[in-house]
Order: C-alpha cells, then sequence, then structure tokens
C-alpha cells in the first residue's frame, strides 16, 4: 500500500457504485475519484438540495461523469426500503460504500425510534446492505465497504441497550456505531464466506481528516466557541478530505483488498497513505457478531 494514491485506482469503467452521505467530506471525494475513474456513481444523499448540488460540482470537475443523485434517509427505514426497490433486481451493483454518518450528536431519535447514531450509523446501513445485497451477489467481484472510524474504541456495543436508553454519553454512543460498522462487516464477511461468494466485505477509516462531521454536533447546540476551535483543529492538523477518502477508495478498488480487513492512515491511524489498521479485538468476536446480527434484523424487519 506504500504511497498508494488516487491515482492507482484500477480502472472503473463499466462498474456502478452507490456511495451514502457523497454530498461532502469523504463521501464526496469518493465518488468524484469513482466517476474519474469511469464509473457510474450514485449520490445517496438524505438532503436533496445538498445532494444535487453535490451532483452539479461532481460534474464539473469531472467533465462527461455517469452520475446521478437518489435522495436516502438513513434514519427513516422507509426510505432506505423506497431507495433500494428502486434499483431492480438484475441491475449490476459493484460498489457499496456504507460512508454516511453523524459524530457526537445530542441525545434524540430516527424517525422509527432508534438512537439517532446507532440508527443512522449502523441500523440504516445494515438495511441498506441487506435489501441491496441480491444485486450484489450477482455481480462477480462486488464489494461491500463500511466506514467506521478509530473512535471504534471508545466503546463496546452493549447489546442489552442498543438504544442508549439507560444513560446517554454522545461519544459513547458513537464509538458504539462504529463498533457496530466493524461487527457488521465480521459477521457479513463469515456469511458470504459460507455461502462461497467472491463478494468482498471490507471497513475502511479516514483517520482525521478535515470535514464537517465534528461540528454537527455542537452547531446543533450553538455552542460557537467549541465549534471554531474544531475548525481550527481541521485547517491545522487534520489531513485533507482528499487525503481521508483514500482508505476507503482503496479497500473498495485496489486488488487483493481481503474480506474483513480494516485500511486506515499509515501514520498512527491519523494521516498519510492506506495502510491495515490496528481494530479492537472485539470487533473480531464471532459471537458478537452473531447477536448484533439478530438484534438488527429484528429491529429493522430485514433479513439477509
Amino acid at each position: 500500500m506504500t504511497g498508494w494514491n488516487a491515482s492507482d485506482i484500477p480502472d472503473q469503467s463499466g462498474r456502478t457504485a452507490v456511495v451514502t452521505g457523497a454530498n461532502s467530506g469523504i463521501g464526496y471525494i469518493t465518488a468524484r475519484e469513482l466517476a474519474r475513474k469511469g464509473a457510474r456513481v450514485v449520490l445517496a444523499c438524505r438532503s436533496e438540495a445538498r445532494g444535487t448540488a453535490a451532483l452539479e460540482r461532481l460534474r464539473s470537475e469531472v467533465p462527461g461523469a455517469q452520475a446521478g443523485f437518489e435522495q436516502l434517509d438513513l434514519g427513516d427505514l422507509s426510505s432506505v426500503r423506497k431507495f433500494a426497490g428502486s434499483h431492480g433486481s438484475g441491475e449490476r451493483l459493484d460498489l457499496l460504500i456504507n460512508n454516511a454518518g453523524v459524530m457526537a450528536l445530542p441525545q434524540g431519535r430516527t424517525a422509527d425510534g432508534f438512537e439517532t447514531q446507532f440508527g443512522v450509523n449502523h441500523l440504516g446501513h445494515f438495511a441498506l446492505t441487506g435489501l441491496l445485497l441480491p444485486r450484489l451477489l450477482d455481480t462477480p467481484g462486488a464489494r461491500v465497504v463500511s466506514v467506521s472510524s478509530g473512535f471504534h474504541a471508545l466503546a463496546d456495543v452493549d447489546i442489552a441497550d442498543l438504544n442508549s436508553e439507560r444513560r446517554y454519553r454522545r461519544w459513547i454512543a458513537y464509538g458504539r456505531s462504529k463498533t457496530a460498522n466493524l461487527l457488521f462487516i465480521h459477521e457479513l464477511a463469515r456469511k458470504l464466506a459460507a455461502r462461497g461468494s467472491d463478494v468482498v466485505a471490507a471497513s475502511a477509516h479516514p483517520g482525521y481528516a478535515s470535514t464537517n462531521l465534528a461540528t454537527q454536533g455542537v452547531r446543533m447546540e450553538g455552542r460557537k466557541a467549541v465549534e471554531r476551535v474544531i475548525e481550527l483543529g481541521n485547517r491545522v492538523i487534520a489531513q485533507s478530505a482528499e487525503a481521508g477518502a483514500l482508505p476507503t477508495l482503496y479497500a473498495a478498488t485496489a486488488p487483493g483488498v481481503l474480506p474483513d480487513s480494516f485500511t486506515g492512515p499509515s501514520l498512527m491511524m491519523w494521516r498519510g497513505a492506506p495502510a491495515t489498521s490496528w481494530r479492537a479485538r472485539r470487533t473480531l468476536d464471532d459471537a458478537a457478531g452473531e447477536r448484533l446480527w439478530a438484534a438488527s434484523e429484528q429491529l429493522t424487519g430485514v433479513t439477509f
């Protein structure tokens, strides 16, 4: 992986990719670079205004890009089902990039009553992947990539309190949702292997990248001083969104990516070229993956 960058992405002509949260940050960069390499890209975003603006920007930066916008709210399972239903069986789907996410928000609930971070970051993507899996299975060489975070180290999934009803701590809830991302991919990779499928399920994380993710929560609460400090850190310390997207792009396109691998920046999980990343051992626990999978099927009503 040494020195791997966007120019190393193999030709993606004839391939189709769905990228959630592609209106900004590493999601936008991921969609743009896949389109630059010839992929047909679907920008799956909650906001129609931001999604269409991102599409116009992408088309201006990549003339002739095969790209489109489709609305998808991962905090509303009816929206997830509508999005998946608009993609008919038999249509190829080479890449599903589960990128969208929220971080350290004040306590809230999704349209279906789930704690917001767990509902959006994990359950919405769990349901989306399950509903699109038939298309992935029918496409040779398909991949699913979920974007987790080094902050998964903050907390394990609490299977008895998935919605943080006993006590809500925003960073612990975020850590649990990112651990859930890794456990989901771990269990999905195991199930695909048992089926004999060549679909690769892998994870990635951006390190510390300059995006608007970290300011969401404090902006919602009007904490201007904290927001300015975070923005300063983004400018001075963080790597660019372009660099932050590289682990995702590597996991999605590089030859030889292994099932259940976790790719992140090479320098202390913070910045640098894509490399195999450290992960907490609990994210490789088969029994924990099975428990989370069963609970996720029950909560979403989506069975694989």
